[in-house]
């Protein structure tokens, strides 16, 4: 009898630990680990309980009731306000205002969006989107001499005889020039003030360390001695290091008073109509813009800027020639690029391994700025059909929706 009690209260308590209700945070698992950089996943079984971590909450893709009209007039803007739009903020650009504004309560955001597109006539209304860095995460330190992810494309190891470097703008984070590898780098730091706490520096370091770090520091920019103008368009917001598109459109009609002949955009986000114009003007002034393809999965819609027609939209491969898992695929991919545990600066100092769509623009953009100090005379037309039509291709044969042309060539050395 006592041996049958025992057998009883065994099954019991086996039955009450298959019980567990859910959402406790706790869960007996056979999981799949899988490494931020890492292709190859560890599909180990995990014999013991442990805490089920919580779903990352879902980053919002736009502000809570604001507009935005890019190409607005004084009239439009009166308007507006007398039909209950508050305006949160205005900036005069090339091509008229550009108006940030709180939506009247009565009106839903589709409603007010419809209602500013209407009342603006000529203007391009829309959210006021967010856009972030399209960095995926660091991968293992890397001291041996394949840690430069240049040597995977031949990059020349000498550019002297090069003629003079077009001047680079990119908007990203801020970025921290007083790191080693951009003590001697030739950087301009422009801030837009968006009224919020300034973002991180590392993201912004990262990407300005592969294009003009100091030739002789652990990360060694692609095209040192070039100008490069940053514009630090983002803020932080608790957790969530973003740009708007209110503050990426002033960041990019910056840049193009200065002059600059190239940007890279290591960002993504929703399409955006504000946006789109501002890409637009600056492709017909002859600026390349040059942008992440997005690291949201190869189901994932297309990402923006990278998906317009003005823009080259670069993908990230690894040293084997394969794409990054994470990657956006689409029609609109053009180059593909070294992107996989790529080595670049840390943000206070040192340098580390890091992935993401972010790191292979850079490629590009230095590639097209040695294109254009041996020929200067090339349109911006001509350097988008030179790049593509120099690429390797890898994948099926020709264009496809995973390497566009293919793997960026850069010039021989001048």
């Amino acid at each position: 009898m006592p041996r049958l009690i025992l057998f009883l209260a065994i099954i019991a308590l086996t039955l009450a630990g298959h019980s567990r209700p859910e959402g406790d945070g706790w869960s007996l698992v056979a999981a799949a680990h899988a490494d931020d950089d890492d292709d190859d996943d560890d599909d180990r079984v995990v014999r013991r309980a442990r805490p089920v971590p919580a779903a990352p909450e879902t980053l919002a893709t736009r502000a809570e009731n604001e507009i935005l009209a890019r190409g607005v007039g004084d009239d439009a803007v009166a308007t507006m306000r007398a039909q209950g739009f508050r305006v949160l903020q205005r900036r005069d650009l090339d091509g008229g205002s550009l108006v940030r504004m709180l939506k009247p309560a009565s009106l839903t955001m589709d409603e007010a969006r419809d209602r500013a597109r209407a009342l603006a006539a000529g203007a391009d209304a829309d959210f006021n989107h967010f856009y972030r860095s399209e960095q995926a995460g660091q991968g293992v330190r890397c001291d041996g001499p394949d840690c430069l992810a240049r040597d995977m494309i031949g990059w020349p190891a000498s550019l002297s005889g090069c003629g003079a470097m077009p001047r680079i703008g990119m908007v990203d984070t801020g970025l921290n020039a007083d790191h080693a590898a951009l003590s001697e780098a030739r950087i301009r730091v422009h801030r837009i003030d968006t009224g919020a706490p300034p973002s991180d520096l590392l993201h912004g370091t990262a990407v300005a360390s592969l294009l003009v770090g100091d030739a002789d520091s652990r990360s060694p920019g692609l095209i040192p001695g070039a100008e490069l103008v940053a514009v630090d368009a983002f803020q932080k917001v608790a957790a969530d290091q973003r740009a708007d598109a209110f503050a990426l459109i002033e960041a990019l009609d910056y840049l193009a008073a200065q002059d600059v002949r190239i940007v890279n955009l290591s960002l993504a986000g929703p399409p955006n109509a504000a946006l789109g114009r501002q890409v637009a003007r600056m492709a017909e002034d002859g600026v390349l813009l040059i942008a992440a393809a997005g690291n949201h999965g190869p189901r994932a819609a297309p990402a923006f800027p990278a998906a317009y027609d003005a823009v080259l939209a670069v993908t990230a491969v690894d040293r084997r020639g394969q794409v990054y898992r994470r990657a956006n695929r689409g029609n609109h991919i053009d180059l593909a690029a070294p992107g996989v545990n790529v080595w670049t600066a840390a943000s206070v100092s040192g340098a580390r391994a890091k992935t993401g769509t972010s790191y292979a623009a850079p490629f590009v953009t230095a590639a097209a700025a040695l294109l254009w100090s041996r020929d200067p005379s090339l349109s911006a037309a001509q350097m988008r059909k030179r790049l593509r039509g120099e690429a390797r291709d890898l994948g099926p044969n020709g264009q496809d929706a995973i390497f566009g042309a293919g793997l960026i060539a850069p010039p021989p050395g001048c």
